[in-house]
């Protein structure tokens, strides 16, 4: 019993240093986000969990004095290809409703690489018989889920629709261009219906994303 114990607090020290290095990349990532988006309540959510992700590194050093092991960060492949994502949506896609709906997208594959790592490190904390650190291990959880509940309901009270609108309005703009080719500027009509957001060259599949459909908002993937 003593070694099974041993190997798994092994394994919990390891994963804790883990998700301590994911922890702090997004502190990095998370104001790039926030200045990417157009909409004012997605950045204000994006700068409130900023602040909370600060508190979670906190929280996360505290664990490692009350465990009295060292806190040193391990490399964390899986959230640095996350915000790699992220970054690269940024660069490719223009300002606008669909580009919102990409950061939805990329933010909620953060939060649920999160809370799928913060469930596992709950439940041995429990098993190693760790009831302080479960406590602050949970309220770091809570936040995760209440942060990606709040991006579903940001997608679904309009965003992903303003994103889907200027998908359309793109493919009209175009449409008119072809029939201004073929009849002459006389054939392209005085007022265009206006339209919102960008061009999304990557908007439909992000929009899809943040819906919070396929195991974001309403999906439970790794939590408790």
């Amino acid at each position: 019993m003593a070694s099974e114990e041993t190997t798994l607090r092994s394994l919990f020290i390891d994963e804790l240093r883990d998700v301590h290095h994911a922890e702090r990349q997004l502190l990095k990532a998370l104001p790039k986000l926030a200045k990417a988006a157009t909409s004012p309540q997605l950045r204000a959510a994006i700068e409130n969990h900023l602040g909370e992700t600060e508190e979670q590194v906190s929280r996360l050093e505290q664990v490692f004095e009350l465990l009295e092991e060292s806190g040193k960060p391990k490399p964390c492949a899986g959230m640095q290809g996350i915000v790699e994502e992220g970054s690269d949506l940024i660069e490719e896609e223009d300002k606008g409703a669909a580009l919102d709906a990409g950061i939805i997208a990329s933010a909620q594959r953060a939060e649920h690489y999160e809370m799928a790592v913060y469930g596992s490190l709950i439940a041995w904390a429990e098993a190693l018989g760790e009831d302080e650190v479960v406590k602050l291990l949970q309220e770091t959880l809570d936040e995760e889920k209440a942060a990606d509940e709040k991006l579903t309901t940001l997608a679904e009270a309009g965003i992903n629709e303003a994103a889907k609108s200027g998908a359309e309005d793109k493919g009209a703009e175009a449409d008119e261009e072809d029939d201004e080719d073929e009849s002459g500027p006389t054939a392209r009509p005085a007022v265009r219906s206006g339209s919102t957001g960008t061009g999304a060259s990557r908007g439909g599949r992000a929009a899809m994303s943040a819906s919070g459909r396929n195991g974001s908002g309403k999906g439970r993937s790794g939590s408790r």
